[in-house]
């Protein structure tokens, strides 16, 4: 029943910043790739790539999907481990733990290339806030080394 109501088509990128918005402390960083957008949503579909090109993590483990809907065990650098609930599918993430946000989108550029937004970081607990440390060095270190593995 939409009525007069106007409508409106957001891209992934633009829907994550909405939602990225509510969450206190999240900081999103944005870049535009010089790749086809579907060659980056496979890459960044592989969890074993994802787990890759992000900065903390070694390893991220599928435990349960339904649909879009995943459970993933994230493990860290420093052997801590988090899991992580949330949507995984084609050109986008959202994970949270109780501990930990990572969030990644992807949509076409008009005039060619791909724009990726990524944020995360440690949750406060008992909020829905991001502790703001070093969030937007580490989402720049993350597109680095996806633009290294879209160059390979």
């Amino acid at each position: 029943m939409t009525g007069d109501w106007p409508q409106v088509e957001l891209t992934d990128v633009e829907r994550f910043r909405a939602l990225a918005a509510g969450v206190p402390g999240a900081a999103i960083t944005e870049r535009v790739l010089a790749a086809p957008p579907d060659r980056v949503k496979e890459l960044l579909s592989d969890l074993d790539a994802f787990a890759t090109i992000q900065a903390d993590l070694v390893s991220a483990t599928l435990l349960e999907q339904d649909g879009d809907r995943v459970v993933v065990l994230a493990r860290g650098r420093r052997g801590q481990r988090a899991r992580l609930e949330g949507q995984f599918r084609s050109g986008w993430c959202w994970l949270q733990s109780r501990f930990l946000i990572i969030g990644m989108a992807v949509s076409a550029e008009p005039g060619g290339g791909t724009r990726v937004a990524l944020t995360g970081g440690i949750r406060v607990p008992g909020r829905a806030a991001i502790v703001p440390l070093r969030v937007q060095r580490e989402s720049s270190k993350t597109l680095d080394r996806l633009e290294q593995m879209l160059r390979a």
